[in-house]
């Protein structure tokens, strides 16, 4: 059975965690565009060397290059059959992309996750983790800023998916494990069956 599905979530909202744990239940990789730049950086891949030096000049990846780093990785075997993706698309113009994208394959989503959790709570959990893992780019003003884009630019995409009716509105307070069940039990009343 395969899944097209797509995590969303503040900063902090744990989405990166939960979307592992979809993945390996329903065997499709999760696709997280930090990693794909991450991994085309260290290959010194074309791609890798023009995210390389938007990155190093401190901007974000425009639009048209995150979507081709998507398009390229969807568009091998072990994505054919399903994936997970998490932080893209990022804006309502990248969800444009990924529609065409799709609609090109025959293919669309299957399922919005979406992971509820008020400010305040992301803003602890980050706060937390960077004390414990000692991330420089965790200052209050980093976090603040980053929630800032996702509420202006990142939330409107699910109005798009509501629309479709495939949004998922998961709370994302509580237990990993409670979590985790609520994510399953929406995916599966959608007739989307883990792998394993």
């Amino acid at each position: 059975m395969s899944a097209r599905l797509l995590i969303v979530g503040p900063q902090g909202s744990g989405k990166g965690t939960q979307g592992v744990r979809v993945g390996e239940a329903w065997g499709i990789p999760v696709v997280s565009t930090g990693d794909v730049f991450r991994a085309n950086v260290a290959e010194g891949t074309e791609l890798g060397l023009q995210v390389k030096s938007i990155i190093d000049a401190g901007s974000l990846v425009p639009d048209e290059l995150t979507s081709a780093v998507v398009r390229d990785r969807l568009a091998q075997a072990d994505a054919a059959e399903g994936f997970l993706l998490d932080g893209y698309p990022r804006n309502v113009a990248q969800v444009m992309h990924l529609d065409e994208f799709l609609e090109g394959r025959d293919e669309q989503l299957d399922a919005v996750i979406a992971l509820v959790v008020p400010r305040e709570e992301s803003l602890s959990r980050l706060t937390a983790r960077a004390a414990e893992q000692g991330r420089a780019d965790d200052t209050e003003e980093a976090i603040a800023t980053r929630l800032e884009i996702y509420e202006r630019e990142t939330a409107p995409i699910l109005d798009v998916y509501r629309t479709r009716g495939i949004v998922d509105e998961i709370d994302g307070v509580g237990a990993l494990d409670d979590i985790t069940a609520r994510i399953f039990a929406a995916l599966e009343a959608r007739g989307l069956r883990p792998a394993h």
